[in-house]
């Protein structure tokens, strides 16, 4: 995808593209970039990330292509979808901004002890999340004494079904992307926590990661052992730019966008956010024992 920006010598190739494209869709997750507002110019943009214009339009046409703004010429670029979370309980409704995944993270941070349990296709929007936490936690804004996370992706042999080429099945090129997209968020998380452990601002870190050799249909995330979010990854077509600057048309899924539903478990063991929470903390539980592949632990 940034083969051209690096034969132009701008920007540092793909990591530079990545690095505002994971910004970017970060802010209009968290809410600081709402719907229907307009992101800054390109001129603005470039600057602030110290990248080429030409590194900038390639993002928005990325992110225009995943459906998360609508670009016009002589009228900038507006946000026209966000996370978007249903829930039950006031706590999660109300920002400003609406509910999105940002708060509800930040709040689970907020405890002293912190878990979570993550089943995803990747690990780019957990990525992004955790990026923002750990801005919080050297700011000293707060100061958890133990990080434990575990997370389950889909095994690397697994022929998933997107994404890939619309027309080619047997196309490894879209497959290897999604590779390289997760092991590049995977890898920064692994970091980003271990500075918090090495430089002692958390006591206490754990990661675990395992791969299960199943499809990821939905990303479920459990926060505490006592939330729950669950959304659909939603199927759509669209075009991506591979490294070598050419474009295929994709079956992909769209995932920091999809609409995601809240579920608090409360003193009521019977009662509906309860069960959910417990049900789909034992269906983690269960692929993690019986069908992940052994953990990599952080130490």
């Amino acid at each position: 995808m940034e083969a051209q920006q690096t034969r132009q010598g701008g920007d540092g190739g793909g990591r530079e593209f990545h690095r505002v494209a994971d910004e970017l869709r970060a802010r209009m997750t968290d809410g600081r970039y709402p719907l229907r507002s307009f992101l800054p110019s390109q001129r603005d943009l470039a600057e602030e990330f110290e990248v080429s214009r030409d590194t900038v339009q390639r993002v928005l046409r990325e992110l225009a292509n995943e459906g998360w703004i609508e670009s016009r010429q002589g009228s900038g670029s507006r946000v026209v979808k966000t996370q978007r979370i249903q829930s039950s309980t006031p706590r999660a409704t109300r920002q400003r901004q609406g509910a999105t995944l940002g708060p509800l993270l930040s709040e689970a941070f907020e405890q002293p002890e912190v878990t979570l349990d993550v089943y995803t296709l990747t690990s780019e929007s957990l990525d992004a999340h955790i990026r923002l936490q750990a801005e919080r936690i050297h700011r000293r804004s707060i100061s958890p004494e133990h990080i434990g996370l575990r997370m389950i992706l889909p095994s690397e042999d697994l022929q998933l079904p997107y994404p890939r080429d619309k027309d080619d099945k047997g196309d490894p090129r879209l497959r290897d992307r999604l590779h390289a997209i997760t092991d590049r968020h995977t890898e920064s998380l692994r970091g980003v926590l271990k500075e918090l452990r090495t430089e002692k601002l958390v006591p206490s870190v754990d990661v675990q990661i395992r791969h299960a050799p199943l499809t990821p249909a939905f990303k479920l995330y459990l926060f505490n052992g006592t939330e729950a979010l669950i959304g659909p990854y939603e199927v759509i077509q669209r075009r991506i730019e591979l490294e070598s600057g050419e474009e295929i048309t994709a079956l992909d899924v769209l995932g920091l966008g999809a609409t995601l539903t809240h579920h608090v478990k409360d003193a009521d063991p019977n009662s509906s956010g309860t069960v959910f929470v417990d049900t789909w903390e034992a269906w983690f539980d269960s692929v993690w024992t019986h069908l992940a592949e052994q953990p990599v632990r952080l130490r």
